[in-house]
């Protein structure tokens, strides 16, 4: 991705049955540079609706609303934007949640506990196609891919035979903990730039998609 892409304004649809949290979330992220909140929404199947009219960059969506859950709303945008990025932004990290989400295509699953910075880093790491992990998120996705493996959360087969590099690995071993790219550079004692390089190095090394199948490719290789 170049330079004037990971410049542009990411424009976030915030969805969130409570108004006071979903102001909230809107609030806080409107005071962050680079993020543009461009609507609300108090049900999935309003959120559906302004994400069609709006036609933003990333939704945060939440689990359980009224009208159409998160999880109907998740794969209607996706079936109608595939380009449209959606964050599942919720207080259930119950396994059965985690994975329906992404089934539904979810690209990341975040908890609300999490610091608005880290949230605001979330949402720009999702525009430039680096997807974080809440920690627990990570721990009960890997549990559950390894005791029910599906396509829609196991990693493919590597797409290049050439090794990860001892850095690469690793880099792996700290995504598939759930760790923040800002968290990986703070242990490895280099910039976040590197440790973005080596992420994208890495999943394209092993045709990823993202940190969720990079995540699952790690334990499945005895890297987790």
């Amino acid at each position: 991705m170049n330079s004037s892409d990971e410049q542009r304004t990411v424009r976030v649809l915030v969805v969130d049955d409570q108004r006071l949290i979903r102001e909230g979330i809107s609030s806080l992220l409107a005071l962050r540079p680079g993020i543009d909140v461009v609507g609300v929404s108090g049900d999935g199947r309003a959120a559906v609706d302004m994400a069609l009219a709006l036609l933003p960059d990333v939704v945060l969506m939440d689990i359980r609303m009224p009208v159409m859950d998160g999880v109907a709303a998740t794969a209607e945008i996706k079936s109608r934007l595939p380009d449209t990025l959606v964050l599942m932004l919720t207080t259930f990290d119950d396994e059965a949640s985690i994975v329906d989400a992404l089934r539904a295509g979810a690209s990341g699953y975040l908890l609300k506990d999490m610091p608005d910075d880290e949230l605001a880093d979330a949402i720009r790491l999702a525009r430039s196609g680096l997807l974080p992990l809440n920690p627990a998120v990570a721990a009960r996705l890997v549990k559950a891919a390894s005791r029910a493996p599906d396509r829609n959360i196991s990693a493919p087969e590597p797409a290049s035979t050439e090794p990860l590099t001892p850095r690469e690995r690793d880099v792996l071993r700290l995504i598939a903990t759930g760790a923040t790219n800002r968290e990986i550079a703070a242990q490895l004692f280099v910039s976040e730039g590197t440790i973005k390089n080596h992420i994208s190095n890495l999943l394209s090394r092993l045709g990823l998609r993202d940190r969720t199948q990079a995540a699952v490719y790690a334990r499945d290789h005895g890297l987790g």
